[in-house]
């Protein structure tokens, strides 16, 4: 029997609250392990690598990294490493190479473990959602999500379990007595998917909407992105990623009463933030904010409000900012006609040919 279409999307999607317990629980029990590692490792900068969605994971994780810990961590993709060792690569330095892959098999990413290797003797870690993968198996500690991985071409359920691992290394490299309130994620999780489920279903399926832009500073930045990749994936749809204030310098002469601008508020920079969306609804546009915290700005008296809640510290909130976005895609392809289980032109796992080796 033929599955429906969208229906595994959907399934992994709304499976989520689950799943991030299992996040947390693959965490928990490779601590002490990643405790010893960097004790032992000599660190002093850390690279964040993958491809594709796991890029802009890469990227979330280097800067929320650096915010917590104040050691250098920097995002690539696994090509640039590949191909541009010598950008990578300061002489004389001890990097940590965090490698982040659904599949732990994508050519770019296991190269890019090999030339690493061949230019330091320092750890490899990798975050995957296989455990027997290349990349699990060829890393010196590796946390696996198994029940996070998915049918669908898309990565939603996946990435979001990839990135609480993510944050909770930093956190926990920094230190944090916080640790606990990861266990606070799921029912997040659980709300967001009930309470904004008609909202992201209106949106999504709002033909007057031509252009989606995705707007996120600091390590809201990659989720911005991921956000602008999952729309296009599934739906085939105008969509773009910026950080938020460099929206102005230009690209911001393609909104009109048919662009939706997705704003990812955050804690540091809300007051310059909401300035931005506000400029863009005088424009015409329609205004979806998502903030852990209305911070007196009266965002759902001119917004679309998403609110997160702000019962979680800011390191652990980057991953609440996926779901509706998420859903918004999938209703945006659903209404399009298309499956988002099977984006066109995708493949579950990207393999290269021997040029990448």
């Amino acid at each position: 029997m033929t599955a429906e279409r969208g229906s595994f999307t959907f399934t992994e999607i709304s499976s989520q609250p689950e799943i991030w317990r299992d996040a947390i629980a693959a965490f928990q029990q490779q601590a002490d392990a990643l405790q010893t590692l960097w004790a032992k490792g000599g660190f002093d900068s850390v690279l964040f690598t993958g491809c594709g969605s796991t890029y802009y994971l890469a990227h979330a994780g280097a800067a929320l990294f650096q915010q917590l810990t104040g050691i250098n961590a920097r995002a690539y993709p696994a090509s640039e490493i590949v191909l541009f060792p010598d950008l990578v690569f300061p002489r004389n330095n001890r990097p940590l190479l965090i490698t982040v892959s659904r599949s732990g098999e994508t050519t770019e990413t296991v190269e890019a473990v090999r030339i690493f290797r061949k230019h330091s003797s320092n750890a490899v870690i990798a975050v995957t959602c296989g455990s027997r993968t290349t990349l699990a198996t060829q890393a010196d500690l590796s946390f696996a999500i198994d029940s996070a991985q998915e049918t669908s071409l898309a990565q939603t359920r996946s990435f979001a379990s990839m990135l609480i691992v993510i944050q909770a290394m930093a956190a926990f490299i920094a230190k944090r007595s916080d640790l606990d309130t990861l266990n606070l994620l799921p029912p997040i999780a659980s709300r967001l998917l009930t309470d904004y489920h008609a909202l992201a279903q209106q949106l999504g399926e709002d033909k007057q909407i031509e252009r989606f832009f995705f707007l996120g500073s600091g390590a809201h930045f990659g989720i911005a992105c991921e956000g602008m990749l999952k729309m296009k994936e599934m739906s085939l749809s105008y969509s773009e990623a910026f950080r938020t204030l460099e929206f102005r310098h230009g690209p911001m002469s393609m909104v009109d009463e048919h662009a939706l601008i997705i704003g990812l508020i955050s804690e540091q920079a809300h007051a310059q933030e909401a300035s931005v969306l506000r400029q863009m609804k005088q424009r015409g546009a329609q205004i979806l904010a998502i903030s852990a915290d209305d911070y007196g700005l009266d965002l759902a008296s001119w917004s679309n409000f998403v609110n997160l809640g702000s019962t979680v510290p800011n390191w652990a909130r980057p991953v609440l900012y996926l779901p509706v976005m998420q859903l918004m895609a999938y209703y945006r392809a659903m209404s399009n006609g298309q499956n988002p289980d099977q984006p066109a032109n995708l493949t579950f796992v990207i393999s290269l040919d021997e040029s990448m080796t």
